[in-house]
């Protein structure tokens, strides 16, 4: 798709904040500093719009960003900040489940991982989250572009053992740097979504 008009409708902590126009919504998640918004950029054809928070793992706002009026993406904080306090966790984790399991505009989940390293005892753990509540999940490999291509096949089989990933869902490698994989996700999130080319 190709973005013209995008704005962040709405940073929300609660259900009474959430946009009520029904559009459809697709969640990103990821550990902090991961690469979510500069996906969420590249995706966008922006180079900050989405902004990352000064302090990683602080930001504990749900971020809708409405793209051609026809889909929200919505931005979900970085997860495993060690230096957040178990009660701010706890709020948090709260808020999250609230939105995953009741948001009926909801369609699917794009859950960031790092290329680079076998996937994390939360990105399993997210995985697993979205799974028991039978979530559509593309999980994108971030910084791709820091491998070489020789590896990427070693990538994949990492990323896919790792999660234990379930074979209704799709694995993407992608890099803000070149592009790499952009065109694919967005096949996925209008696949996903239902909008743009073939429903």
């Amino acid at each position: 798709m190709k973005v013209n008009q995008v704005s962040l409708t709405i940073s929300a902590v609660a259900e009474s904040q959430y946009p009520a126009t029904g559009y459809p919504e697709v969640a990103f998640v990821g550990r902090s500093n991961v690469g979510k918004s500069s996906l969420l950029n590249r995706l966008i054809d922006r180079k900050s719009l989405a902004r990352t928070s000064s302090v990683p793992g602080k930001t504990q706002t749900l971020n809708f960003y409405n793209v051609e009026e026809e889909l929200y993406f919505v931005d979900v904080p970085g997860y495993g900040y060690a230096k957040v306090s178990k009660s701010d966790r706890a709020k948090f984790a709260a808020m999250i489940e609230a939105y995953l399991t009741s948001r009926k505009q909801l369609r699917g989940v794009v859950q960031l991982v790092d290329a680079r390293h076998e996937p994390s005892a939360d990105d399993v753990s997210m995985y697993q989250y979205l799974k028991y509540f039978h979530l559509p999940v593309l999980v994108v490999a971030t910084k791709i572009d820091k491998t070489s291509r020789a590896k990427q096949n070693a990538v994949i089989k990492m990323v896919k053992k790792g999660l234990d990933l379930n074979q209704t869902d799709h694995l993407v490698l992608f890099s803000a740097t070149t592009g790499e994989g952009k065109d694919a996700v967005w096949q996925w999130l209008e696949a996903t979504a239902e909008i743009g080319g073939e429903k």
